[in-house]
């Protein structure tokens, strides 16, 4: 039953990304991916720690504000850049752990919340993210790339300061999975 849950759960979360990437292949996409002058993995880094900081401070709606307002001031750059590029991690990062927690509640406990459905919430992530690279025409097909960069160092750093009792996995996820990295629900405490 875990096995499955995850399996949908990796599905949910994927759907947003999937179902924009197929909207955007009805348009011409450029070929090359962007050249990266700064380093990915030490942004990708630091806008989990100021996410992981944000999400504890504001909770998900102040955070999402934040994440709107980087996408509206950062994508004012003529070019690609590192600051925007984060926003888009941040945005992911946010994403994928809400429609986790969002896939476990019913459809009333999400109307009382005035929250949107799993589904929903992973495709208007998908949208805006396919948005975001095609502002800078940027290939959608670099969005597998961006997003295992993501969950190798953005991921680890993001779900310690926010559930920071939790085993929080620190090596990336496998080539053949999909989604957020799995906690391990193993306890360590002994009886």
């Amino acid at each position: 039953m875990k096995i499955i849950k995850s399996a949908v759960m990796a599905a949910v979360c994927c759907a947003g990304m999937a179902s924009a990437a197929v909207r955007a292949e009805e348009t011409p996409q450029p070929e090359a991916a962007p050249t990266a002058t700064w380093d990915q993995a030490a942004n990708i880094r630091e806008a989990a720690q100021r996410l992981g900081n944000l999400q504890r401070s504001r909770g998900a709606k102040g955070t999402y504000d934040f994440i709107a307002a980087c996408y509206k001031t950062q994508g004012l750059a003529e070019n690609y850049s590192a600051p925007f590029e984060a926003c888009i991690a941040q945005d992911y990062m946010q994403t994928q752990v809400l429609a986790q927690i969002y896939s476990r509640m019913t459809p009333e406990q999400l109307k009382n919340l005035g929250a949107p459905s799993a589904p929903a919430l992973a495709d208007a992530m998908g949208r805006r993210i396919v948005a975001a690279f095609s502002q800078y025409k940027i290939p959608v097909s670099y969005a597998g790339d961006f997003k295992k960069l993501v969950d190798q160092h953005g991921f680890p750093i993001f779900l310690a300061l926010v559930f920071p009792n939790s085993k929080v996995p620190t090596t990336p996820v496998p080539d053949d999975k999909a989604g957020v990295p799995h906690q391990d629900n193993k306890s360590t405490d002994k009886p």
